[in-house]
């Protein structure tokens, strides 16, 4: 059976978020698409720097989803960011991952998924792995301990959890300092959809504090580089509530 929310969702029409939750235009003022995310969703940062890579114009739309508005769950019965919104159109995407690939289909400028066929399946099996391995070991662990538990629930963080997170972050990045040592990019010779994707959830992973950048200076300098393209330095200026990143976190000159 569906959700009674979703169900209320289906049977009223959609309607404009709340006031206050829409953000300046990025890339263009005359924008159709509507991102729905919220600061710390990695997803939405993966979809952002891809949209800004390509020069799509979009506007931000605050969204937190945890909040569960019927209108969200008319756009997404998974209930998640991001979203993509075109009311003109009356277009709605979600899902990271198809949401790329949409945009990679139809904007021929900077192709990110490219290559031959082996090629394009190295992108995607990097796009999957920090999609679900480092979302699962370290971003998500670090997301319900410093920014659910504070937000939503009142509690403190458990420090065993913060531990095995930091512990994991540091298996991962051992892997992106050996791809570096043999690759230019994560997957091969040209920055993909790989790297912004790994750089997206590594971002919110060291604005909560769980990157520890000592003995992975592959990984490091990888990442600096990424840091200091005109896409990502939106992600660097911006700032979830009361949660604040280390200093380190908006430094693109190492």
């Amino acid at each position: 059976m569906f959700p009674a929310r979703l169900i209320h969702a289906i049977k009223h029409p959609l309607r404009a978020a709340p006031g206050g939750r829409a953000a300046a235009a990025l890339a263009d003022e005359n924008a159709m698409w509507q991102l729905y995310q919220f600061p710390l969703c990695p997803f939405s940062r993966k979809v952002r720097l891809l949209l800004s890579e390509k020069g799509v114009g979009y506007e931000l739309q605050r969204e937190n989803p945890w909040e569960g508005r019927d209108d969200f769950f008319a756009m997404n019965p998974a209930g998640r960011t991001p979203v993509m919104h075109d009311p003109d159109r009356g277009l709605t995407l979600s899902d990271s991952r198809a949401i790329c690939e949409y945009f990679e289909e139809t904007e021929e400028k900077t192709p990110l998924i490219s290559g031959t066929a082996t090629q394009r399946a190295e992108i995607r099996r990097l796009i999957a792995l920090f999609d679900e391995n480092f979302y699962g070991d370290v971003t998500e662990p670090l997301l319900h301990e410093r920014m659910r538990k504070r937000l939503l629930m009142g509690q403190s963080p458990d420090a065993r959890y913060l531990r095995d997170a930091m512990r994991l972050a540091h298996e991962h990045l051992y892997y992106v300092d050996y791809l570096i040592d043999h690759r230019p990019w994560l997957a091969g010779p040209t920055m993909t959809l790989a790297d912004l994707t790994a750089a997206a959830q590594i971002s919110v992973a060291d604005y909560l504090g769980g990157i520890d950048w000592n003995t992975h200076e592959q990984a490091r300098s990888w990442y600096l580089v990424l840091k200091s393209r005109p896409s990502f330095r939106p992600l660097l200026s911006e700032r979830m509530d009361v949660i604040r990143p280390p200093k380190h976190y908006a430094e693109v000159d190492g």
